[in-house]
């Protein structure tokens, strides 16, 4: 019996639609090859959870969400439909948990505690959201922004004293700039100063030199005319000492000699015994005229009798 080319197309593309279905449900989490049983669960929010998000048991996955749809009837809330593997008993204290991971998947997370009684497939389990990580780190989120807050403060006034420090730098560079101009113009005055001064006192030397060189014989003249004075003076006064010495000389020689008074009074003794006994007869006039004045300046005088006689008086 011969195939027609129509009859393996039409056959092709069944296979294909079987198989294309089949791996679509395999790839949500459907399992055809092994049986399940329906449970429910009732959330006021399911925070984005879409059908085929598995269902994990101790962290093993035991199902899928088959089915979500709203409550209007009953305050909007959200009945979710969980298909879990058969061999999994549930009790009435199991709790279903709406949880995510950091990168925003939903699943559910079965807390299966042991209960009073087994749960029949079709029974509503107990429903919880659990604070996943992003709502922990919402939490914690507060205080950093907070200190985020404060630390954006603390920077942006660091930032504006950094402008105004900026600033003055700019300041202070622009003046650094012109500091090496006015150091060069500075640097030429002085060198120009210098050079001038170096000329001037060039001049003043080569005139110095001039005036030296013009007073040397000057000087010479005069060096041996103070040589001629103090030669003619120191002559002079050496003769004016010799003829000094010459005349006491002289003089000494008669004082010494016998032909002289001098002479004699300084060789004889006799001339000094008679000085002495005259300046010894002085002295008693003297003392006898002090004490008797009457004597010589009454009128007329004293006799030498009555004189005599009143020296004895006096003695007696």
């Amino acid at each position: 019996m011969k195939v027609s080319k129509e009859f393996k197309v039409g056959l092709f593309m069944v296979v294909a639609l079987v198989l294309l279905y089949f791996g679509f449900n395999f790839l949500k989490g459907i399992d055809f090859f092994s049986s399940t049983h329906k449970y429910y669960a009732v959330y006021n929010n399911v925070d984005k959870l879409t059908e085929s998000n598995q269902v994990f048991l101790n962290g093993f996955a035991v199902g899928r969400v088959a089915d979500i749809e709203i409550l209007q009837e009953n305050g909007n809330l959200v009945l979710v439909t969980l298909e879990i593997d058969s061999e999994i008993r549930l009790t009435d204290s199991t709790t279903a948990i709406l949880t995510g991971d950091f990168l925003g998947n939903k699943s559910i997370l079965l807390q299966n505690v042991t209960g009073s009684r087994i749960l029949e497939p079709g029974d509503t389990l107990r429903s919880n959201l659990d604070r996943g990580i992003t709502d922990i780190l919402a939490e914690s989120a507060v205080p950093v922004a907070d200190n985020l807050q404060v630390t954006l403060r603390k920077f942006n006034v660091l930032v504006e004293k950094l402008t105004r420090n900026t600033e003055q730098l700019d300041t202070i560079f622009s003046r650094l700039a012109t500091t090496p101009y006015h150091l060069n113009r500075a640097l030429t005055t002085a060198g120009n100063s210098v050079h001038d001064l170096a000329v001037d006192y060039r001049v003043v030397a080569q005139n110095l030199n001039t005036a030296l060189e013009d007073l040397r014989p000057t000087m010479t003249n005069l060096r041996s005319l103070s040589d001629s004075l103090k030669v003619l003076e120191l002559n002079a006064t050496i003769t004016k000492t010799q003829a000094a010495l010459e005349s006491f000389n002289a003089a000494l020689g008669r004082m010494t000699s016998d032909d002289n008074t001098v002479g004699k009074m300084l060789t004889e003794d006799e001339l000094y015994h008679n000085l002495n006994n005259l300046l010894l007869n002085l002295d008693s006039l003297a003392d006898h005229i002090n004490s008797n004045p009457k004597h010589f300046f009454a009128p007329l005088g004293k006799s030498k009798k009555k004189i005599e006689r009143d020296l004895k008086k006096n003695q007696e």
